[in-house]
């Protein structure tokens, strides 16, 4: 409800104009009113609608692999056979790379024999000293525990040979492959590089004015300049917690689906978060609004009976970016404003509507920061 203040304020407005009226013609109060019922003013309108409104802060970031992971050799080793081809689809536990593990198996051969020999010759001591009471406690102990470290020695090498085998530890693209045939790896050695992309986060940098607007789950449009008309939906998955002393800004993820794969990594995206989002909101043109000195006003067309008269209406702006602004109070949900020829009218012109009214239905629009 329009408070008493700004009614007192429509009325000098509208007194203020009717004044201003009357000192251009230079004529009496009588004469200024004839010319009033005679004057008329081409103009444009449009129908306020109520419609969603999205307030968003926009930013550019960089696409991501959900997880990239580089491989590397935990064996040294020859290059006896490699299983994939770059580009390929692999799933976790996956061979990649085969290499030589003659001498390894040698070597556990030897070592699940003395595994073998060190159990025989326990289980024998144990018998000994446990039934029949033959020989000392120590040699009994002694026996026991050189089984158990042949065991253990014959573990690691069974463990070294499985290493020789190089598997996917995670599903995803085969995006690398560092080795072929023939080379020879030492531990460490980088092997092949895989990246997870069926979900892909995209990086980016906030300005600190935003730390209160954007928050872990926030929604997200993404496009990209390549596929234009091509909107992909995510969400805020990371905020960190620490502006950026040197640009003023703190870091995001926002994690998006990427079937097809049409998100790659490396690419450059326009990302849209949503601070705000307004439910059947009055969103009127920025330049439909007139400044005066006691706040904003905007004119309506109102039916009369010789037509459309022009009514000055006081308005409350609201969130305001770009060329629209929402209009918190002093406007109806279907009422037409002045959006051309406002500068010239007056309150209680008589209107001549060159258009006609803006169609209703008009999908939901938003305003950006960035």
């Amino acid at each position: 409800m329009i408070s008493r203040a700004v009614t007192g304020a429509v009325g000098a407005l509208t007194a203020g104009v009717l004044v201003v009226g009357c000192g251009s013609a230079g004529a009496s109060e009588g004469g200024a009113r004839a010319e009033e019922r005679v004057r008329s003013i081409n103009v444009e309108v449009a129908e306020v609608e109520p419609r969603d409104f999205a307030h968003v802060v926009r930013v550019v970031g960089t696409v991501e692999a959900d997880r990239d992971v580089v491989i590397s050799a935990e064996e040294g080793g020859t290059v006896r056979e490699v299983l994939v081809r770059q580009g390929q689809r692999v799933r976790p536990g996956q061979p990649l790379v085969r290499l030589d593990a003659g001498v390894l198996r040698a070597q556990l051969e030897q070592a699940v024999s003395q595994a073998e020999l060190a159990e025989e010759t326990w289980e024998r001591q144990r018998v000994l000293w446990e039934e029949e009471r033959v020989g000392t406690e120590m040699a009994y102990l002694q026996a026991k525990y050189n089984a158990r470290t042949a065991r253990a020695q014959a573990r690691v090498l069974a463990e070294r040979v499985e290493r020789t085998v190089i598997r996917a530890p995670i599903a995803g693209i085969l995006e690398e492959r560092m080795v072929d045939v023939g080379a020879m790896v030492s531990p460490g050695s980088p092997v092949a590089r895989i990246l997870d992309v069926d979900t892909v986060k995209i990086v980016a940098g906030v300005p600190e004015r935003y730390a209160g607007d954007v928050v872990a789950g926030d929604e997200v449009t993404v496009t990209l300049d390549r596929a234009a008309g091509r909107e992909f939906v995510g969400r805020v998955g990371y905020v960190s917690a620490a502006v950026d002393p040197s640009s003023r800004s703190f870091t995001v993820e926002v994690e998006v689906p990427n079937a097809g794969l049409p998100l790659k990594p490396g690419m450059v995206a326009n990302v849209r978060i949503a601070r705000e989002r307004l439910d059947a909101a009055l969103v009127v043109p920025r330049h439909a609004m007139l400044r005066r000195e006691s706040g904003y006003a905007i004119y309506v067309a109102v039916p009369h009976a010789d037509g459309w008269r022009a009514e000055a209406r006081w308005v409350e702006p609201g969130i305001a970016r770009g060329d629209e602004v929402v209009i918190l109070q002093g406007l109806e949900a279907g009422e037409r404003i002045v959006v051309v020829g406002q500068q010239r009218v007056v309150h209680g012109d008589v209107l001549v509507i060159t258009n006609g009214p803006a169609p209703a239905g008009r999908p939901a629009q938003e305003v950006v920061d960035g």
